[in-house]
């Protein structure tokens, strides 16, 4: 050794050992991070694929479009699940660390507050710019894509029809039975019941049909088979048999009708510069609400790692664990979520509460870190009283 303040030669450097101490760290927040985020997102991704079924039972809907429909609807709640993903994971490691006495260990080789601090802000730094891109970005674009797609399989003629053997009420007026449908889309057995024209009691059996667009209209196309027509006013039945005969459906058609644009499915283009229709005058609150909603909400990411730390790190370690300020961690990162969305509503009616939704998304930040550096562990930073002279 070449002097009191020099390393022994083969052993890392103090440098080197903050670099492991910080990469353990990381790696242990990153895998903590992912676990909890992928069972929140899974839980999350059952309830809203439920609301989805029912285009597969009562709309006939393919799986494959069901599964695009559910894939969609990741990107929607991604960014509200990741701050609390992160939240879960520094409070889970930190205790653990804790717990282990790990930490007590880290403290021990020089290792301050702030530095111990380190690896969960650059995860909650990455985590905040992953958000952003959600909220800015990926989100709003799944939610159109989602929107879209639901709406073009619920006006899918097709789809509606895909139902066997039972009887099914397309429209006000016109009923379709279909004993089987084969492979290559051809429907056997059809009863077709139409009622749509006043005064006339329209009823088709067949043996085979297909669907078709014809000149742009939705057609059943019903080949040997027989036509009955009750006219009420005469009460006489007339009777035809056919080869070919075709049923409109064109009533039945749920045409994609133009609507007002919700603000989650807006770009920022959007958002930034609405249009001069009566509905975007009508709602512009809630389209300014919508654009500083999506510029505010990613910073809770790294606000929850600051409460997380703040409830761990500050005081004095002890193996028996921290239950109540872990308590009080989540439940500050619940109010503190409520409270942005609470002001982010309020916006559209009282403008002036801008500031306050950046600075109630913000401040936490700041404040933790002064908190966490001003309370060492034991109190050390903490002023004591002077001991009288003489004693």
């Amino acid at each position: 050794m070449d002097g009191c303040g020099d390393s022994p030669r083969g052993l890392p450097s103090f440098q080197g050992k903050m670099n492991q101490i910080n990469r353990y760290l990381l790696r242990n927040l990153v895998i903590a991070t992912l676990v909890v985020t992928s069972a929140l997102s899974a839980a999350i991704w059952l309830t809203q694929s439920l609301r989805l079924v029912e285009l597969v039972v009562e709309g006939g809907a393919s799986l494959t479009a069901f599964f695009h429909l559910a894939m969609l609807t990741f990107p929607t709640f991604l960014s509200l699940v990741l701050p609390f993903g992160l939240l879960a994971a520094v409070l889970f490691t930190y205790h653990r660390l804790t717990t282990d006495s790990e930490l007590v260990v880290m403290r021990a080789a020089g290792l301050g507050p702030i530095a111990l601090s380190a690896p969960a802000l650059c995860l909650g730094t990455a985590v905040m710019a992953a958000c952003f891109a959600l909220t800015l970005f990926l989100g709003p674009a799944a939610q159109r894509e989602l929107v879209a797609l639901r709406q073009s399989v619920r006006s899918d003629v097709s789809a509606a029809l895909l139902r066997e053997g039972t009887f099914n009420e397309l429209g006000d007026g016109l009923t379709v039975y279909v004993r089987d449908r084969l492979p290559d889309g051809t429907l056997i057995d059809l009863l077709i019941h139409d009622t749509r024209q006043e005064g006339i009691i329209n009823t088709v059996v067949a043996e085979r049909g297909t669907l078709a667009d014809l000149d742009g209209q939705p057609r059943v196309l019903v080949h040997d088979g027989t036509q009955s027509k009750f006219i009420v006013a005469t009460g006489k039945t007339e009777w035809l048999e056919f080869e070919r005969y075709a049923v409109d459906l064109q009533s039945l058609r749920k045409e994609l009708s133009a609507r007002w644009v919700e603000p989650r499915e807006r770009t920022l283009s959007q958002l930034l510069h609405p249009g001069d229709t009566p509905e975007d005058i009508r709602f512009a609150g809630r389209l300014k609400a919508e654009l500083h909603n999506r510029f505010a909400s990613p910073f809770l990411a790294l606000s929850f790692a600051v409460i997380a730390l703040c409830a761990l790190l500050p005081g004095e370690f002890s193996r028996r664990g921290r239950g109540n300020r872990i308590t009080f961690a989540a439940v500050g990162a619940l109010v503190l979520q409520a409270a942005v969305l609470g002001i982010a509503n309020l916006i559209g009616k009282v403008p002036a509460l801008t500031p306050l939704l950046y600075a109630v998304a913000m401040l936490p930040v700041p404040l933790g870190l002064w908190y966490i550096n001003r309370n060492r562990v034991g109190g050390r930073r903490r002023p004591t009283a002077s001991a009288p002279e003489g004693v």
